[in-house]
């Protein structure tokens, strides 16, 4: 007999066979796919991001998220970001263990965005902060070491900034304002690299100011301290210069005479010297004061 006889002449098993196929359906419509297993870091990825995504109170002050959020910005290179949050990190946990760390990477971003010395100083002057910061605060710091090469870092760039700022006003005849810059990396950097090249202009802008003595000054020690230099001829030349056009007697020591005697130094020069026409490309003109 065949199975649509069999369900005509016995109705308790057409009952039964119903019931069966209702629930093989519902079985079919509730169960899920699983995943591929392909799709398993998928999954793990989403649930990482929600430390970084993730707005509720707890996460905004947990240290371990913020670090977290911080060192993934980090390692992306968004060091913009990521100096907003090692800045929110020490803003909440001053004395958590991770502190000096965070102040170090704070440090490291802001380095990190430093371009080259005719761009933007303000990130080596917050690079230099927060560095600086490290050694004051946290003293002894396992960071020690490199914050101080980067301190050093930091200064280079400064220091290469000023001298071309002051090359730039040398070569428009601004010999004032390019004295201001000369003398600042002599004050503040004497033992970088630039000084050399520092000390050469700032004789060569006294000379064309007519400060013949000051000019004389200047060459001495760099004759004295830089006798190999690869400006040692033009150096010479312009003493036999000097020599020859001394200038009027100066009755003021020469602002660098402490470069040379250890003596204070007396700077005649107050107030910057206006200047007209456009700041160095990609300088802003109040970086140049």
């Amino acid at each position: 007999m065949t199975l649509s006889a069999q369900l005509l002449t016995s109705p308790r098993l057409a009952v039964a066979l119903c019931a069966t196929l209702a629930l093989v359906s519902a079985a079919g419509c509730s169960s899920k796919p699983k995943p591929a297993p392909g799709d398993q870091a998928a999954v793990g990825s989403a649930t990482d991001e929600q430390i970084f995504i993730g707005d509720t109170v707890e996460k905004n002050y947990d240290p371990n998220v913020i670090i977290k959020r911080a060192e993934s910005f980090f390692d992306k290179e968004e060091y913009a970001e990521a100096v907003i949050e090692y800045q929110h990190f020490l803003d909440l946990h001053k004395v958590h263990q991770l502190a000096p760390y965070a102040q170090y990477r704070l440090g490291e971003s802001h380095f990190k965005m430093i371009k080259t010395h005719d761009r933007d100083g303000s990130p080596v002057a917050q690079a230099l902060a927060a560095f600086e910061r490290l050694l004051r605060d946290f003293p002894g710091s396992r960071w020690e070491a490199d914050a101080q090469e980067k301190i050093r870092a930091c200064h280079n760039t400064q220091a290469q900034t000023a001298l071309f700022v002051g090359k730039f006003y040398h070569r428009r005849e601004a010999y004032l304002a390019a004295t201001h810059r000369f003398e600042a990396i002599l004050r503040d950097f004497p033992d970088h690299d630039v000084t050399e090249e520092a000390l050469y202009y700032l004789a060569s802008s006294y000379y064309e100011l007519g400060l013949g003595d000051w000019a004389r000054s200047a060459l001495v020690a760099f004759e004295a301290r830089f006798p190999s230099s690869k400006l040692a001829e033009a150096s010479r030349k312009m003493m036999a210069q000097v020599n020859t056009k001394p200038g009027e007697p100066l009755t003021l020591a020469s602002p660098i005479a402490s470069f040379i005697t250890n003596a204070p130094a007396v700077s005649v020069f107050r107030q910057p010297e206006a200047t007209s026409g456009p700041a160095p490309v990609g300088m802003s003109p109040s970086s140049l004061r």
